[in-house]
């Protein structure tokens, strides 16, 4: 990946793209390492976690690892989920958080030289452009190596640089059997913390269209 040590960089992460991104490559993300990562490559401005939430769950798996982030080097912006019936009668739930995700692009351009976007979603096309046309580079991090690929075509040939995903697995991937994401999760009193992102895994189940 090109980033340049002087740029001023953000990090804008699709939570369910990113999430079946990795899924389908068959390894779990380790967001303490991905963050430490990309803060060595550049100046780290922001990193930003976009996520919707089941609000009316007892206990929303999600929420432990929400919990954490925040409270480890990410912004988050999440908002609850909207429940509908399909036409066969199916229970879904719905949880786009597109918009979100393109404002604070946009907010955050001027303070900018280089935007990141892990998220694979042709809808982010425009927003590229949008940017760029302010002088911004803008990279994605998405793959190409999962079948179906999780990157639309359009906007892998709108961005500066697509970053595979799989060419990161080494460097961010939560080693198996690890628990450290709770290691210094809030709050430190608490003793019963779930494993964070095994919890996550159950997140896949909404639909996120």
């Amino acid at each position: 990946m090109t980033i340049y040590p002087q740029e001023r960089i953000a990090l804008f992460v699709d939570g369910s793209n990113l999430y079946a991104a990795a899924r389908a490559l068959g390894f779990d993300i380790d967001y303490r390492r991905l963050l430490e990562v990309f803060t060595d490559k550049g100046n780290l401005v922001r990193a930003f976690y976009y996520t919707a939430l089941i609000e009316d769950q007892e206990f929303s798996p999600i929420r432990p690892l929400v919990d954490w982030l925040d409270y480890n080097g990410y912004t988050m912006v999440t908002k609850p989920t909207k429940e509908f019936t399909d036409a066969t009668g199916r229970r879904k739930i719905k949880g786009n958080m597109d918009i979100e995700l393109a404002i604070d692009v946009m907010e955050m351009a001027e303070h900018l030289d280089h935007a990141i976007i892990f998220s694979g979603d042709g809808d982010f096309r425009r927003l590229v452009e949008a940017i760029q046309r302010k002088g911004l580079r803008v990279s994605v991090v998405s793959t190409v190596r999962s079948q179906p690929p999780m990157i639309a075509d359009e906007l892998r040939r709108q961005v500066d640089n697509f970053i595979e995903l799989e060419d990161l697995r080494a460097s961010i991937a939560r080693a198996p059997g690890s628990r450290d994401l709770q290691d210094d999760a809030v709050p430190q009193n608490d003793d019963t913390a779930p494993d964070l992102q095994d919890d996550f895994d159950d997140h896949d189940e909404m639909e996120i269209a």
